[in-house]
């Protein structure tokens, strides 16, 4: 026959047993708690170019964590560069009536801007640079916006100190918009179409994707 203060402990042990179970992280939902708009620009003409490559896999790894992508790739799509006319006050209307109007409205509602390009004589490409001046038209959507920001870079050198500049003009962006950056994959000694596929960069950019 049990005795009182045999039932009292077994009671405490059953209620600690549905405590414990109650604040146990859920292994198996590993998404993030928020879903998130995604944006990426990318700025290869190759169709199948290395950095075109860390965009798919960063995509896979957000949508896998069940974020929304919407990719614009710059080269592929007919716009002009900005031409500092100023007609649209820096929050207005663009003087051009072009495809940078098919990402516009996503990037002002988007949670999250990705650039992706390789390096083209020390710079971003001409084609992603374009879609980046464009920025001027909706800066006072965007600026101070609270956005997240990513950064897939990719090069043929191997020298680190060549990829500097461009570094820092990511930052020095990302700094003046007020967006946080969540991370950078930078791939050096990629030249050919396909070169990356042999590295281990583009698993960088699914697990950046997937950690969001």
């Amino acid at each position: 026959m049990l005795g009182a203060g045999t039932l009292f402990m077994d009671r405490v042990a059953k209620a600690e047993t549905m405590i414990s179970a109650m604040s146990a992280p859920d292994n198996n939902n590993t998404k993030s708690q928020k879903q998130m708009k995604i944006v990426v620009l990318t700025g290869s003409p190759r169709k199948n170019g290395n950095s075109a490559h860390l965009a798919d896999q960063f995509i896979k790894g957000a949508q896998e964590n069940g974020h929304s992508v919407f990719r614009f790739d710059c080269a592929f799509q007919k716009f002009e560069g900005c031409i500092g006319c100023n007609r649209c006050g820096m929050n207005g209307d663009c003087i051009f009536n072009d495809d940078f109007n098919l990402v516009k409205d996503h990037i002002v509602d988007a949670d999250m801007v990705v650039f992706a390009t390789p390096m083209y004589y020390f710079g971003v490409s001409a084609q992603l640079k374009k879609a980046i001046d464009r920025f001027y038209s909706i800066n006072g959507k965007i600026k101070g916006a609270n956005k997240k920001t990513a950064y897939l870079m990719t090069y043929a050198n191997t020298n680190p100190q060549q990829a500097e500049a461009m570094k820092s003009h990511y930052t020095i962006m990302s700094e003046y918009l007020g967006w946080k950056d969540m991370g950078q994959v930078i791939a050096p000694g990629v030249w050919s179409a396909g070169d990356i596929k042999s590295t281990s960069y583009g698993k960088k950019a699914y697990d950046l994707g997937k950690s969001l």
